[in-house]
């Protein structure tokens, strides 16, 4: 039984060395792999049956300029990296995760969680000291601190309690939470979590949170509030003092087009309108805002804001009749 195990183990490795090789380098001719394997070409052969078993697309070339070659295939299988490799793309990751990257975020999160459960703990410092060395200019999202985003994307992904300190008017107060999901908008990230201690939903700004620690304690996951739809209200009206709807006479595309995801959530109604939901500090803002869309609107809420549009518009009136008309032309 040990024998035909170490056999099969030794098969194992082999393959997959054949199939790093394979990724190294375009083509490959048979004799050349079966030197690098310290095999026959007739196992190279059964080697390469293999890894198409196994969903790799390995094209078999005769004559000049010939050879094994991987090709694409219907799904993606896993792929290898080598110390180096594996370290360019975890760093290549957290740029995108951390904004550098436009279009990234989500997308390379996902990818940088997974490549971290199997990423060797002696590489991990070399991937950190990397990524403090890269940085970026110009606008884009704020940045993150990478141990902070990939400690709570395995907490996350592991559905482990964390504790943290957030800021809460001019102290830092420590925080228990369950999270749920990290969520990027076109400037920051958030993260969307059960507050243990507030016993309530609540976002949190991730470039604010310090300290982060997640726990070995796994919590069985509530029903939750859609992420993107609870961090964008929140982001865009919820902290504000003051809020207000409207009714805009324009498709929800066009408008999206005209506001940022952080400043208005914009949804679809009928015939061809849309309801922009928003918040500022003072109601005249978020007014002004909408005013400067240029499509007709209509005030939803709240009701003090209709009093407003009158007095603004009277305002408007008087200041456009101060302006003499300008003179006539000579004929």
């Amino acid at each position: 039984m040990d024998i035909a195990g170490g056999d099969e183990r030794g098969t194992t490795e082999r393959v997959l060395t054949l199939l790093g090789l394979l990724q190294q380098r375009r083509v490959w001719s048979g004799p050349e792999l079966a030197d690098r394997l310290g095999v026959t070409s007739r196992t190279v052969r059964r080697d390469v049956e293999r890894l198409r078993t196994l969903g790799y697309q390995v094209r078999a070339g005769q004559g000049v300029g010939g050879g094994y070659q991987l090709g694409p295939g219907q799904d993606l299988p896993p792929l290898l990296f080598d110390d180096e490799e594996a370290i360019a793309t975890a760093v290549s990751l957290l740029a995108g995760a951390g904004g550098a990257v436009a279009g990234a975020d989500d997308a390379a999160l996902r990818a940088l969680t997974k490549l971290d459960r199997v990423l060797p703990t002696r590489l991990r410092h070399e991937v950190r000291a990397l990524s403090d060395a890269v940085e970026s200019f110009g606008g884009g999202r704020t940045p993150v601190d990478p141990e902070t985003l990939m400690t709570l994307a395995r907490a996350c992904r592991d559905e482990v309690e964390a504790g943290f300190d957030y800021p809460s008017g001019d102290v830092r107060r420590r925080r228990r939470v369950e999270p749920y999901r990290l969520v990027a908008s076109d400037r920051r990230w958030y993260l969307l979590a059960y507050d243990l201690d507030r016993d309530d939903w609540r976002s949190f700004r991730v470039d604010r949170i310090t300290e982060v620690s997640a726990r070995t304690w796994r919590f069985h996951p509530r029903p939750a509030p859609d992420a993107a739809t609870y961090v964008q209200e929140g982001v865009a009206s919820r902290v504000y003092p003051h809020r207000a709807r409207f009714l805009v006479h324009a498709p929800a595309e066009t408008v999206r087009a005209q506001i940022p995801a952080s400043a208005a959530v914009v949804r679809q109604r009928d015939n061809g309108y849309c309801e922009v939901l928003s918040g500022g500090a003072e109601l005249d803002f978020v007014l002004a805002h909408v005013l400067l869309l240029g499509h007709t609107f209509e005030v939803l809420d709240p009701p003090e804001l209709v009093k407003r549009c009158h007095v603004l518009a009277q305002r408007l009136l008087a200041a456009g009749k101060t302006i003499s008309p300008p003179p006539a032309e000579d004929s």
